[in-house]
């Protein structure tokens, strides 16, 4: 069709006509292959079932209201007879007593439920199953979010109505971005005062880098919201004080100026689409805008399954008053990807990635006799259960997962066999026999497995002679630990209680650490900040049961080294558990700068902020290689653990250990003494460095955002400044839509629905009777920000909003250094 005839059938605006021209034109350019192969894919046997299956998360910045949205969401299925609430610490996913006490979720929840119930389900259809994540919004508990991030397929990204786009939800977003996972966007809360659906798109496309793509409208009630309308289908989806039942909402019909605006919406939802997806472009052309509510939904689905975030479809509601709650459930089911909607999985087999489906057709051509892989699985957490002990939670990838089965940890390189396996809502579980491919959940039996292993089923079950032992679904990075309590044991039967706790709380949460010192027997609990230690404290006194004598929460100071050592060479010749052994090895220790990660060639491991690089001369004298590669870099961890200066970790450092089997091999060593042997080199360098005085000391210093009014900011920002030795990076109007550095969308191409009259003037008016907010940005110290919360109290009569995460390590100098 000619492009004469396309603006005949749908007439359009200038600005669409230059756009819809542009991409005409570029369509034609490519070839339609890609179409019509992604159009002939057809769905097996085997995978119709997975297609039923949504395994989603929520992630958004803390008191968006995630976990009322789940709430409500388990009262929609059929799940809870009434929604608990937070004030009232009566939800289902915030089952720990701090989180009922504080109010905030602190550690991750699964839950499992079908969607739709039986009176909404259509004809010769069946429900979907949803495998849903709480987590938790407050930065001090990232890493939960984390380790959650690579095993879903989708996630709702909450916001809240009042505040926009807040700095957590930009961090979360980012490490979705980073793991290509589909997402939605449901703007929530806008049943309060002050929120407005427009500034909350607007922030969407300013702040978080893609195009919104307004798919429901909030309808207006004088000053609240009272329902949202779908934009696809031009009908009413939810209404205040209903259970949105299909047959309640078809005797609601958009009236008014609400029905121009429905139009409007869609029309730019179309236009939208067309420059993304080629196929609706098609249908744009034969049909004009009267396209089917089948085929945009198809489209959406298409275009969000990338990953790239590039359109994000954005939902409307009021999770507290359960407005929207259905229609954003009905969205993951329609939108969102199943399982085998995902790009392949990519796994580690010795030092490659490759992808799954060629290491599993490549098994096929190895011998006869080599076990094969029948079954994968990732674990992305581990909990202590009061009366089952420790609870895996795990993704299976591939094959079917039994309980009593043989299942290989390639991280630990042993077998475990898990006892019983269990579908979790929260709280509650429900046993199973099997977890089928694509299905979330938790195993219990397993002594040793933690957060980032692999498990691996194979047939027969022993462990193969090759480098299938090695399979991997990427591990999450722990990172850097900023802060840490020091404990002591009332008596030797409590230092044994409490060393059992710390180890089941650091394989529960790997971000926490702890370690003895050899010479006090006093022990240290690292973690992410204040309020993570505060709740592993909570957790060891009230779960474990552990008694200990507390110390005050500090800053954990990282040691650094000024200058390169020389090669040191240590030869480790010492009766180890009974084994007499010899071994050796050379070390050279350099500060680790940005151009060593360019230049480095080869295999090499980075952990806690140091690069290890071993070495080995004469390889082929050696019986087991990455065995004796494997010890000497334990050696070298447990030397950097601990430096010389403070006895605090070592950190940039970059480590290249020399293992020479002319003078270093002595007749197949046990493994303690290559262990020993690296400790030893490294420990003796790091002494011989701190004599010269070349250690330095490195501290956290922190990203800082602060939200006052306008008549505090000033004394904070000289605060900051002055007394705490930050530095004020950006001062903005909360109020005032501003492009940020870096943007790429101009606010003019988004659409966003106007807010009602009546209620723009309700913003104005409580504008001008209230004072204006600024949001400051700036680089703080983490030791000056450790009971700052409380100080802005008094400068800002309680009126602030404070976040902060890990921005950087940096040395301590001058009189800062001294007072340490």
């Amino acid at each position: 069709m000619s492009l004469f005839a396309l603006t005949c059938r749908a007439p359009l605006r200038c600005s669409q006509l230059v756009r819809l021209t542009s991409i005409y034109s570029r369509h034609y350019e490519r070839t339609r292959f890609n179409i019509r192969q992604f159009s002939s894919h057809t769905v097996t046997h085997q995978d119709t079932g997975i297609q039923y299956v949504r395994n989603i998360g929520i992630i958004a910045h803390v008191d968006a209201g995630k976990t009322t949205t789940t709430e409500q969401m388990l009262y929609n299925c059929g799940a809870l007879n009434r929604p608990g609430h937070v004030d009232q610490g009566d939800t289902v996913t915030d089952f720990l007593p701090m989180e009922r006490e504080r109010g905030i979720t602190i550690q991750s929840a699964a839950i499992t439920f079908h969607w739709p119930p039986k009176e909404r389900l259509e004809l010769h259809s069946q429900p979907h199953v949803i495998n849903l994540i709480d987590t938790p919004g407050h930065v001090d508990f990232r890493f939960e979010v984390e380790r959650c991030m690579p095993i879903l397929d989708g996630a709702i990204c909450v916001i809240d109505g009042v505040e926009g786009v807040e700095a957590h939800t930009e961090r979360v977003w980012a490490s979705a971005q980073e793991f290509k996972v589909p997402r939605i966007i449901y703007v929530n809360k806008l049943d309060r005062d002050g929120a407005s659906f427009k500034k909350s798109v607007q922030d969407i496309g300013l702040k978080l880098g893609g195009m919104p793509l307004v798919c429901q409208i909030p309808w207006w009630g004088k000053d609240s919201v009272k329902g949202v309308v779908d934009v696809i289908s031009r009908s009413v989806v939810s209404w205040g004080g209903t259970k949105d039942s299909p047959d309640e909402l078809s005797k609601m019909v958009p009236e008014g100026t609400i029905k121009d605006e429905i139009e409007r919406a869609r029309e730019r939802l179309i236009e939208q689409l067309c420059e993304e997806d080629d196929e609706l472009l098609e249908m744009f052309t034969a049909q004009g805008k009267d396209i089917s509510d089948a085929a945009i939904k198809r489209s959406i689905r298409r275009i969000i399954n990338k990953g790239d975030g590039s359109l994000i479809p954005v939902f409307a509601g009021a999770s507290f008053r359960n407005i929207g709650v259905a229609a954003l459930l009905d969205a993951v089911k329609d939108y969102l990807p199943s399982p085998s909607d995902r790009p392949e999985l990519e796994v580690r087999i010795g030092r490659t990635y490759q992808p799954l489906g060629q290491v599993l057709e490549s098994q096929k051509s190895s011998k006869k006799h080599q076990p094969h892989v029948e079954a994968l699985a990732s674990v992305f957490k581990v909990t202590h259960d009061p009366r089952r002990g420790m609870l895996t939670f795990v993704r299976v990838y591939h094959g079917v997962v039994r309980k009593n089965t043989h299942m290989w940890n390639t991280n630990l390189q042993e077998f475990e066999r898990p006892l019983n396996m269990m579908q979790i809502s929260a709280a509650r579980t429900i046993e199973i026999p099997h977890l089928s491919p694509g299905q979330i959940g938790a195993i219990t039996g397993l002594k040793t497995a933690r957060t980032g292993d692999t498990l691996v089923v194979f047939a027969p079950s022993k462990a193969p002679q090759s480098e299938l032992a090695t399979l991997q679904v990427r591990p999450p990075e722990i990172p850097p630990a900023v802060a840490f309590i020091v404990l002591d044991a009332y008596s030797p039967t409590g230092a044994k209680t409490l060393e059992t706790a710390l180890e089941n709380l650091s394989r529960e949460d790997p971000s926490l650490r702890w370690s003895q010192d050899e010479n006090t027997e006093q022990y240290t609990l690292s973690g992410m900040g204040t309020l993570h230690l505060e709740v592993a404290r909570d957790r060891l006194e009230n779960h474990y049961k552990a008694e200990a004598e507390w110390g005050a929460i500090s800053v954990d100071y990282k040691e650094c080294l000024i200058a390169p050592t020389p090669v040191h060479r240590a030869v480790f010749d010492k009766v180890v558990a009974g084994k007499p052994g010899k071994a050796a090895c050379s070390v050279v220790i350099e500060p680790l700068g940005d151009h060593h990660r360019e230049t480095l060639s080869g295999s090499y491991l980075e952990r806690d902020g140091n690069i290890i690089k071993v070495i080995c001369i004469g390889e082929g004298l050696i019986p087991d290689i990455e065995h004796t590669k494997q010890q000497l870099t334990n050696g070298v961890l447990s030397a950097l653990a601990r430096g010389p200066r403070r006895s605090s970790p070592m950190q940039q450092c970059l480590v290249t250990v020399t293992y020479d089997t002319s003078t270093d091999f002595f007749h197949e060593p046990p493994s303690s003494h290559l262990v020993g042997a690296a400790n030893k080199a490294v420990r003796e360098a790091l002494k011989e460095a701190h004599e010269q005085q070349s250690i330095g000391v490195l501290e956290p210093v922190m990203k800082v955002t602060i939200v006052c009014p306008e008549v505090s900011a000033g004394a904070v920002q000289h605060d900051l400044h002055s007394a705490r030795g930050g530095h004020v990076l950006e001062v903005q109007d909360v109020g005032e839509m501003q492009v940020r550095e870096g943007a790429i969308i101009d606010v003019s191409d988004i659409y966003a629905p106007p807010d009602p009259y009546e209620f723009r003037t309700t913003l104005r008016e409580t504008r001008t009777g209230r004072l204006r907010m600024l949001e400051i940005t700036a680089r703080v110290p983490f030791v000056e920000m450790l009971d700052y919360d409380t100080l802005l109290r008094g400068k800002t009569q309680g009126r602030h909003t404070l976040t902060m995460a890990l921005d950087t390590f940096e040395r301590v100098t001058g009189p800062r250094e001294k007072a340490l």
